[in-house]
């Protein structure tokens, strides 16, 4: 069996992915709360900004977390295809439930549908990126702990969904990232560690990408976005701030004498 080293940088990879799990949930939530209180067009937006934030910040969180990924007697390449629908997986399935906590009437259901449908979701997402890698040998996983793996994902996705329910203040919100971002650190590496190669040492060349191809430039680009969009939301008036902005425009009425 191939020895397997998580961290092939050093704390780098694993740091680096825990923040971009957090900036991820930070601006998810922030456009959840925005959504709550639009209606109509804007809350749709909101929504879609959110599910693509969350997504996006998890499916980079994995893949940065993955460059520091390496197995002793074989070199480790990217299906292309099966990494791509990771990340429309992880973007569909948050959407499905942020969406579904922003329109339901029945909040605690919705919360715990959309909280197992996007745990569930996660989870795809993550061992759809792991069936994506090539190598000289084969993959096997310890049952219990991708069982657990999971568990923490539903976890971590149906507090999330709460936070954006009931975490208003911009201080409540940067807390409830820092824990969501360790959440899903969490699911992660428990679901690396469930991992079981078994090197067949072979001088053949590999299929797909290596990650510095492949994995690095798109992270890099998804980071951009998520840093982006993170600058529009702060920058981006909230409805108090606009009705505040909109009342201080009101000619004031003339007294009548």
């Amino acid at each position: 069996m191939g020895h397997l080293d998580h961290a092939t940088f050093g704390w780098l990879t694993p740091v680096l992915s825990y923040v971009m799990a957090c900036i991820g949930a930070a601006l998810g939530l922030r456009c959840t709360v925005r959504a709550l209180n639009a209606t109509g067009r804007t809350r749709r937006n909101w929504l879609l900004t959110a599910a693509s934030a969350i997504g996006t910040g998890i499916w980079t969180m994995h893949f940065v977390a993955m460059l520091g990924f390496g197995v002793t007697g074989t070199e480790i390449r990217y299906n292309v295809p099966l990494t791509i629908l990771s990340l429309v997986v992880a973007v569909a399935v948050v959407g499905a439930g942020v969406f579904a906590v922003g329109y339901s009437r029945d909040r605690g259901r919705a919360l715990a549908l959309g909280g197992l449908t996007t745990g569930l979701g996660v989870a795809s997402m993550h061992y759809l990126g792991m069936a994506a890698l090539r190598l000289h040998g084969s993959i096997g996983y310890d049952s219990v702990r991708v069982a657990l793996s999971v568990v923490i994902a539903v976890v971590a996705a149906t507090a999330a969904l709460w936070a954006g329910l009931n975490i208003k203040s911009p201080a409540a919100v940067a807390v409830a990232s820092l824990v969501m971002g360790g959440a899903v650190s969490s699911m992660h590496y428990t679901g690396m560690i469930a991992v079981r190669v078994h090197v067949t040492p072979s001088t053949a060349s590999l299929p797909g990408a290596s990650a510095m191809q492949f994995i690095f430039p798109l992270a890099v680009g998804l980071g951009s976005y998520l840093f982006l969009t993170s600058a529009f939301v702060a920058l981006s008036p909230t409805a108090d701030e606009r009705e505040a902005s909109a009342s201080a425009q009101q000619p004031l009425e003339s007294p009548v004498g």
